[in-house]
């Protein structure tokens, strides 16, 4: 089966339509811009399904390389039978191929090689042949006797056995049938570790079903095992995998069955179980790890598209006790008005009224809306604080901040080049403020590993993870569009086609020339072509420029198509422009009159509409807070409105209004079974949820969605 027919079937898709995605990937296509500006010679595929493709498309080029490999090394020893070859040609996954090379692979000194380089593999081949005991038995001692490292006839009858042991555990189809069965019936155990550690007791001689485990048990104990806090094991049905061997080994008539059994006992425990437990396992991992990617993909691109609060001045609140909170007031639209740092929890006197005096200047003086709280180690005292000192005033409320990964940015390079006059302690509160003005634009500066809303994402191939969440804050940031005239390097440099160099070229050219006028500009940025452009341009917005076209998603490559449609109907490129066409007649029929795909067309329709549209706008900002709810306050059966701030396999983590995040176990989530989170929930999403539990010791709070009735 070829690498088309292959992805034909995985995606369901025309070979055409396999080739033509193919083509354009390896023409150096970006995946926004096939999913945005190729609809019609892909089939309409999306972002998240097109990144798959390509993804499977590399995994099976790779095994087609290997694949030559194999072949080429094993016909460079002079073994690559007709058979082999068709095995090999039929293998479907990496794994059948190392299992068909495995025989021939190099190896290190074992006890079969030494056995052979002793001359018994003759001896070996006679067993096997069905030679009767007696002649075994002269042949092994004519071996004995003139070796002068084989003592005894046992010694070779051992040597023999070890031969065959050897040539089991290397066979294709045993590994995959033992393999298959290991990765179905084994049952991981756990016992105690050399550094026992109370983080990990639940798992403390701990057993269950491999193949039954969920992804962030897996993932937890492999982290266990790896801190030396737990030993584990797979248990596995020994006697029915020696069966195995021997019905696979043995001949009718054969000698020395006892032997033989022995053998095949042997080569289960010492060479197959080992290599096969660390294979299943791993492949286990490796789904558990993609499993968690997965969840961290949907959470992330949530947090990413959660829409801006808009029109607020915002004063960032970084909260401290030993080194103070770090304030900052930002405008609306970003720009630093003022920062301080203020130390209202210190014992000495009056530094509590100072820091109420400094908040009330700062709020009054600027005309502040909203203040954003960073969840650090003192956002329970700072929520207080700011509840206190805006009792009984309308007009501004406060909003939680996930700090996550504001740290890392402040202290980088980066924001020392963007705010080259703030410590980097101040440079957070801004960050924070401006997290809630434009979420997308802000996350977009720090590694989306260090934001803090997937499940043991330091346990995941990091190679990986990062390939995964790039595609998405790439997806994300060409979804929503970028303004050519105030985006940032760091959101330039994830606009599809761009380049950190070209990020950077673009913002040095702007600095030099002013603002772009239209998109055509780009072209006289240094490095960046004709292809790049092609890539780009249907992503960059400029509202305020001399082309109408400029502020839509309408790629350039269209717009003479869009003149030639408003020609036709004698009006403007406008919305008015999209309804008139709409109304004249179908859309396809429209298309083939304009020698346009029909969805390209729609798009370009749409795109008329609204021109400068921003699609996080259609989705429900977020809940601010006005009063200070206390965990002392809630009781079992009081119903609360949160948000979603992160999800697990397990549930969501919820704000209610505390410095603790309450969590709706998945049990919890609908009035329905729930297996995956995220049918329900997603990052951002305002609930509504009732108190089951509240553990004040512990500080935890246990939440329902059950019978509880939703936001609309």
């Amino acid at each position: 089966m070829t690498i088309e027919e292959r992805l034909e079937k995985e995606f369901a898709m025309p070979v055409k339509r396999v080739e033509k995605t193919i083509a354009l990937l390896d023409d150096g296509a970006t995946v926004p811009f096939i999913a945005r500006y190729r609809k019609d010679e892909t089939g309409g595929l999306d972002d998240q399904v097109l990144r798959a493709f390509a993804d499977a498309l590399e995994g099976y080029r790779r095994i087609e390389s290997r694949r030559a490999d194999v072949l080429r090394l094993i016909d460079e020893q002079g073994k690559l039978t007709d058979a082999l070859a068709a095995k090999i040609a039929a293998a479907t996954q990496m794994t059948e191929l190392e299992d068909l090379y495995r025989p021939y692979r190099p190896k290190r000194k074992t006890r079969a090689s030494i056995a052979e380089a002793r001359g018994l593999a003759p001896l070996a081949e006679a067993w096997l042949a069905g030679a009767d005991g007696a002649s075994l038995s002269a042949q092994a001692a004519a071996l004995a006797d003139a070796s002068d490292e084989l003592e005894t006839v046992e010694a070779a009858i051992d040597g023999a056995c070890d031969i065959l042991a050897e040539r089991l555990a290397d066979d294709a189809d045993i590994r995959a049938q033992l393999r298959d069965a290991m990765a179905k019936h084994a049952v991981l155990t756990t016992k105690a570790g050399k550094k026992p550690d109370p983080l990990y007791d639940n798992y403390l001689d701990y057993s269950e079903l491999l193949a039954k485990m969920a992804a962030h048990r897996i993932l937890a104990i492999g982290r266990a095992e790896r801190d030396e806090a737990l030993i584990v094991h797979l248990d596995t049905d020994e006697e029915a995998a020696v069966y195995v061997l021997y019905k696979h080994i043995y001949r009718k008539g054969m000698a020395w069955q006892t032997r033989l059994q022995d053998m095949c006992r042997d080569c289960y425990k010492r060479l197959l179980k080992p290599s096969l437990e660390k294979e299943v396992r791993k492949a286990r991992t490796e789904w558990a790890e993609d499993q968690s990617t997965v969840l961290f993909q949907k959470n992330l691109r949530d947090l990413l598209l959660q829409p801006p609060v808009r029109g607020h001045v915002v004063l960032g609140f970084d909260p401290g006790f030993a080194n103070g909170c770090k304030l900052a007031v930002i405008d609306t639209t970003g720009n630093v008005l003022e920062t301080v740092v203020i130390h209202p929890f210190r014992k000495s006197k009056g530094s509590r009224a100072r820091a109420e005096d400094v908040l009330r200047d700062l709020i009054s003086r600027h005309h502040v809306s909203l203040i954003a709280i960073g969840n650090g180690t003192a956002s329970r005292e700072s929520e207080r604080l700011v509840a206190e000192l805006l009792e009984g005033q309308d007009g501004c409320g406060w909003y939680i901040v996930s700090e996550a990964g504001a740290s890392i940015y402040s202290a980088s390079p980066l924001a020392a080049e963007e705010f080259p006059d703030l410590d980097a302690t101040l440079r957070s509160a801004v960050s924070i403020a401006r997290r809630v003005q434009d979420p997308l634009a802000e996350l977009v500066k720090i590694d989306p590993r260090s934001i803090g809303v997937g499940q043991y994402q330091h346990d995941i191939d990091q190679k990986k993870l990062t390939h995964a969440l790039d595609g998405v804050v790439e997806d994300c940031v060409n979804h929503v569009g970028v303004d050519l005239n105030t985006a940032s390097v760091s959101l330039l440099s994830h606009v599809a086609g761009v380049n950190n160099t070209l990020a950077k070229n673009i913002v040095a050219y702007r600095d030099a020339n002013g603002n772009f006028a239209s998109r055509k500009a780009l072209l006289k940025v240094p490095k960046l072509g004709p292809k790049t452009f092609e890539q780009c341009a249907g992503f960059l917005r400029i509202p305020d420029g001399t082309e109408m076209l400029d502020n839509t998603q309408v790629h350039p490559e269209s717009y003479d198509k869009v003149r030639d449609m408003a020609a036709l109907f004698d009006c403007a490129p406008s919305p008015a422009l999209a309804e008139k066409a709409r109304a004249a007649m179908p859309v396809r029929a429209l298309a083939e009159k304009l020698a346009l795909g029909p969805q390209t067309l729609a798009d370009i329709l749409d795109a008329l509409e609204k021109p400068g549209r921003d699609p996080r706008e259609d989705l429900p900002q977020p809940v601010l807070r006005h009063d200070l709810l206390r965990l002392e306050d809630l009781e079992a059966g009081m119903e609360l409105e949160g948000t979603v701030t992160n999800i697990a396999a397990f549930g969501a983590f919820v704000d209610i209004g505390l410095h603790e995040n309450g969590l709706v176990h998945v049990s919890q989530l609908a009035d329905r079974y729930v297996k995956d989170p995220l049918t329900v929930v997603r990052v951002g999403q305002v609930v509504n949820t009732r108190v089951l539990d509240v553990d004040r010791k512990r500080r935890r709070i246990s939440l329902s969605m059950r019978d509880v009735k939703q936001p609309e």
